[in-house]
C-alpha cells in the first residue's frame, strides 16, 4: 500500500528504508485514483513514535491511504515540538467540515483519571459524535478504546492492581466476522494499561459484538454497527522496542514496574525482544481498511449526506 504523506514529514525515511512504499503529495496528485482518506487523532505524548508505528501498520494493502495527522486545541503537548505540531498537523476544528473513510482515535497516557478530569474530554467527545457523520468506520486504540465504550455506550474503566504490561496470550471468539479473518485460533498482542473495561459488562451490552479476549488481559477486540465503530483494547502497533522503552522509562523514575510478560527471552531484560504479533498486527490494519474502509465507503465522499 502506498502511504500519502507530506514530502518532509521526519518519519518518511525511516518507513522508505524499511521498504514501505511512500508516495509524496506531488506523485500521489498525479495518479487518476481516490486515495483512502484516513485520519488519524494522535493523543500519545511521543507524536512521532506513533506516527511511524500507525503508518507501517497501515502500509499492508495494494490501496492508496491519504493520512492526515490531528491533534487537539484543549492540551498542548509537552514532548512533541510545537513546529512539527504546527508544520504536520491540523486542529479539529480546521477538519471538522470534513469526512473521512477511516478515522482512527489512539491511547493516552491518562488512562487512570476520570474521563471527565481529562482536559482535552470535552473535546474528544465532540469528535466521537462527529465520527458518527463524517466518517465510514472508527478505530479506537487502548485508552481511545476505553474512551470510546465509556462515551458511546456508558461502560466505565475500572482501575487494576497492577499494571497489565506484556505480551499476552488472545483466543478468537467469532472467526465469522471479516476483521479476524486469517487471524490464528490463538494469538499474542501486546497490552500496557493501568486499567480495563470490564467483560461482564461488555458482553450484557448487546451492541457490541466481541472479536478476541484474552484469560488474562480481558478484551481485546470488539465491534458494533456492524464495523463503523471498532475497539481494539491492546497495542498491535507497538515496534519490538516500545514496551522496552516503557519497561526502562519507569525504572529510570524508581517506579514500581514489573518485567513485561512473555517478551524478552527467558524474561530476561538484557536480551533482545521477541517479536510475536507483527503478523496479527498487519491482519488486523488490512481487514479494516479492505472490510470496513474501502469496500463500503462511497466514491463521493464529500458529496455523500451524513454516515
Amino acid at each position: 500500500m502506498p502511504i500519502r504523506v507530506q514530502n518532509d514529514l521526519p518519519v518518511k525515511e525511516i518507513l522508505e528504508k524499511e521498504n514501505i512504499f511512500v508516495m509524496d503529495e506531488h506523485r500521489a496528485t498525479h495518479q487518476d485514483i481516490r486515495p483512502i482518506k484516513i485520519g488519524l487523532l494522535n493523543l500519545m505524548p511521543l507524536k512521532e513514535d506513533t506516527e511511524l508505528q500507525i503508518l507501517r501498520s497501515l502500509s499492508n494493502t495494494p490501496l492508496q491511504v491519504d493520512v492526515s495527522f490531528v491533534t487537539v486545541s484543549s492540551h498542548q503537548s509537552k514532548n512533541t515540538p510545537t513546529s512539527h505540531l504546527n508544520k504536520f498537523y491540523q486542529k479539529f476544528s480546521e477538519i471538522k467540515n470534513q469526512k473521512f473513510d477511516g478515522f482512527i482515535i489512539t491511547g493516552a497516557p491518562v488512562e487512570q483519571m476520570p474521563f471527565e478530569e481529562v482536559d482535552y474530554w470535552e473535546e474528544l467527545t465532540e469528535i466521537m459524535e462527529w465520527t458518527k457523520s463524517h466518517v465510514t468506520s472508527t478505530l479506537h486504540l487502548c485508552w481511545g478504546a476505553q474512551a470510546g465504550i465509556y462515551y458511546h455506550y456508558g461502560i466505565n474503566k475500572v482501575q487494576l492492581d497492577h499494571k497489565m504490561f506484556g505480551i499476552f496470550e488472545h483466543r478468537v471468539m467469532n472467526r465469522r466476522i471479516p476483521l479476524v479473518r486469517g487471524f490464528d485460533d490463538v494469538f499474542m498482542a501486546p497490552h500496557s494499561r493501568h486499567t480495563e473495561i470490564p467483560m461482564d459488562q461488555i458482553r450484557a451490552e448487546e451492541r457490541l459484538t466481541v472479536l478476541a479476549e484474552s484469560q488474562e488481559a480481558g478484551l481485546f477486540l470488539a465491534m458494533a454497527e456492524e464495523g463503523r465503530k471498532i475497539f481494539v483494547m491492546g497495542h498491535p502497533e507497538y515496534d519490538r522496542i516500545t514496551l522496552d522503552g516503557e519497561y526502562k522509562r519507569d525504572l529510570g523514575k524508581g517506579l514500581e514496574i514489573e518485567v513485561p510478560k512473555n517478551y524478552y527471552e527467558n524474561d530476561d531484560p538484557t536480551k533482545k525482544p521477541l517479536l510475536t504479533w507483527r503478523a496479527t498486527a498487519n491482519n488486523l490494519y488490512t481487514n479494516w481498511l479492505n472490510y470496513y474502509v474501502y469496500q463500503v465507503t462511497p466514491y463521493d465522499l464529500e458529496g455523500t449526506p451524513n454516515f
